[in-house]
């Protein structure tokens, strides 16, 4: 696979786009080069739902084991939230 030559300046204006084109690139600037950004393997979609569908069924037996109900894991969540939101407010 060829490395495409781009400037600092493309490279931070196009980072999404780059970063999600999975293409090898030299990073220059005034012509020299700085760096390579050189992409991560990518997970295929299905691998990435495969891993999404075994943690929902270890988090539901997890609950189970736990013997909470839906409305107290609710209740639990946005009492967590809240708190958040409060010591946020707090900070600020």
């Amino acid at each position: 696979m060829e490395t495409e030559k781009i400037g600092v300046r493309e490279f931070r204006e196009n980072l999404a786009g780059y970063l999600e084109s999975g293409k090898p690139l030299a990073i220059t600037r005034h012509g020299e080069t700085l760096g390579y950004f050189i992409p991560a393997q990518k997970r295929s979609h299905k691998a990435e739902i495969a891993a999404m569908r075994a943690a929902a069924k270890d988090l539901d037996a997890m609950i189970a084991e736990w013997g909470a109900s839906e409305e107290e894991l609710m209740k639990e969540y946005k009492a967590i939230r809240r708190s958040g939101r409060e010591k946020k407010r707090a900070a600020t």
